[in-house]
């Protein structure tokens, strides 16, 4: 009977140890086929924000280009005279001659001033970011109107910051000449209503740049 219990013993030692290998082997196959958990941003998402505005700036950049478009005849100035005067910054003062009389560049005019509008929707996308940033970190919870004061802000500081602490010396040290903040080519209020359009269509496409969690079918 000693060798029948011994062959038993062995054969429990077996099955156990198959048993074993086969719950191993299905907590494997189980962690392999489970789906990973859904990654969430926690907190803050500063990276989606940032890119949101450096797209949604462009939009907002080409409303308040077209709004001087379509001002400027009114006023008997050139629908891309912005542009002009945004031009005398690289360009100098040759720039305000532009589509009056024959070039004398290598480019057509035309094609100086289609340059001029993708840097400023360039300018706009650039500045979409920080305007983004600041209205979806600190207006996150507010109303509309709360955003349209908060937005009209920013767009006057941004206003009063490039031309006056910064282009009123740096053009004529660069260039020699001050065009971009002359109000005889660009009036004070024609250059802060550019950046209120600016800022105000931001607001308006605010709700197109929130972060939305994305939720499975099976979530709730």
């Amino acid at each position: 009977m000693r060798p029948q219990s011994v062959d038993l013993d062995a054969k429990l030692q077996e099955l156990d140890r198959l048993k074993s290998r086969t719950a191993e082997l299905e907590k494997q196959i189980s962690e392999a086929t489970q789906q990973p958990p859904h990654w969430r941003a926690k907190g803050y998402y500063t990276a989606f924000y940032a890119t949101t505005g450096f797209m949604l700036g462009s939009f907002a950049a080409a409303a308040s280009l077209l709004v001087n478009v379509i001002g400027a005849p009114i006023v008997g100035k050139n629908p891309l005279e912005l542009i002009r005067v945004y031009l005398t910054f690289p360009l100098g003062e040759s720039a305000l001659r532009l589509t009056e009389q024959p070039g004398h560049y290598v480019l057509g005019d035309g094609v100086i001033l289609a340059i001029g509008c993708c840097l400023y929707l360039f300018t706009g996308m650039l500045l979409g970011v920080p305007f983004f940033l600041v209205l979806t970190r600190f207006t996150a919870r507010a109303s509309l109107g709360v955003r349209l004061i908060v937005a009209a802000a920013l767009s006057i500081g941004v206003w009063l910051f490039n031309f006056y602490a910064v282009l009123s010396w740096l053009q004529p040290l660069l260039f020699g000449g001050n065009w971009i903040t002359d109000p005889k080519l660009l009036p004070p209020w024609v250059a802060m209503a550019t950046h209120l359009v600016f800022g105000w269509t931001l607001v308006l496409l605010y709700p197109l740049g929130e972060y939305i969690p994305y939720r499975r079918p099976t979530e709730k």
